[in-house]
């Protein structure tokens, strides 16, 4: 297996070139914060964004937890790729990396100051500190459920692979430990916005009343409603929950596994 490291210190944008590097040497397969991603999917791991601390998120980006290292090792095993691309802030943390996962101790070394201009770095440093910006090389929808109630937005760029040109989309996160990362929003304002945008979409449904059930990867919800006029309801539903998930999920950062309408005083003709 050929392995490639790219390294920088935190905040140098290394999570942001990764694709790039990952293009250049045509490998498929990166570790990066705890996460295994493969063809620009999560394939294992958990993010160490998500540590409510920098020393949690130390330990987790080295594999240091029994269950987490072996999840990773056996998807590895599996997927059985020939070139493998790390991101490490030091050649110790490469190490470390390495032998939790039992990868060959053979591997080259790109810092992170041979792909990127010193503004370029500069800038980078400049978002993580200022606004505490983490970048996941992945797109938004493969890390959106895992970061359910997280400040998250998406960043796209072009990379050549195999002579084409391709559309990369990568995360932005706060994560927890930095200071703007994981934030509450309380159920009456959660059930609020939702009144507001289906009686905004619709003056036939009148909301009585809603059920939230929060999940670890988001919220499922059931509004209860009157029907006060005619019209084509299964239309009209679909209409109305494909707003309430983009504008909800846009203004709170909260995941919505899914919606569901139930229907009171409703008459068939």
């Amino acid at each position: 297996m050929d392995i490639i490291c790219l390294v920088g210190k935190s905040g140098t944008g290394k999570s942001y070139r990764a694709m790039q590097v990952a293009s250049l040497y045509d490998i498929d397969c990166i570790i990066d914060d705890g996460l295994l991603i493969y063809k620009g999917k999560v394939v294992a791991g958990v993010s160490a964004k998500k540590e409510k601390t920098k020393m949690a998120a130390v330990k987790r980006a080295i594999f240091y937890e029994d269950e987490h290292r072996m999840q990773v090792k056996e998807k590895l095993n599996e997927l059985n790729v020939d070139r493998i691309l790390i991101l490490a802030t030091s050649v110790n943390m490469v190490e470390h990396i390495i032998a939790a996962l039992n990868l060959p101790n053979k591997y080259e070394v790109i810092n992170i100051e041979d792909i990127s201009t010193k503004e370029e770095i500069e800038t980078a440093r400049r978002q993580r500190l200022r606004e505490g910006k983490h970048v996941i090389p992945v797109p938004v929808f493969e890390i959106k459920k895992s970061f359910s109630g997280y400040f998250i937005d998406s960043i796209k760029n072009i990379i050549v692979r195999d002579n084409k040109k391709q559309n990369v989309e990568k995360t932005i996160v706060r994560p927890t430990f930095s200071y703007l990362g994981k934030f509450t929003v309380s159920e009456t304002v959660i059930k609020n916005i939702i009144v507001y945008i289906v009686e905004r979409e619709t003056d036939v449904l009148k909301v009585d009343s809603i059920k939230l059930d929060n999940r670890e990867e988001g919220i499922e919800v059931a509004i209860y409603v009157t029907v006060k006029g005619l019209c084509t309801l299964n239309k009209l539903a679909e209409t109305v929950i494909k707003k309430i998930k983009e504008e909800f999920e846009h203004i709170t950062g909260i995941n919505i596994i899914n919606i569901r309408f139930i229907y009171k005083d409703l008459k068939l003709r």
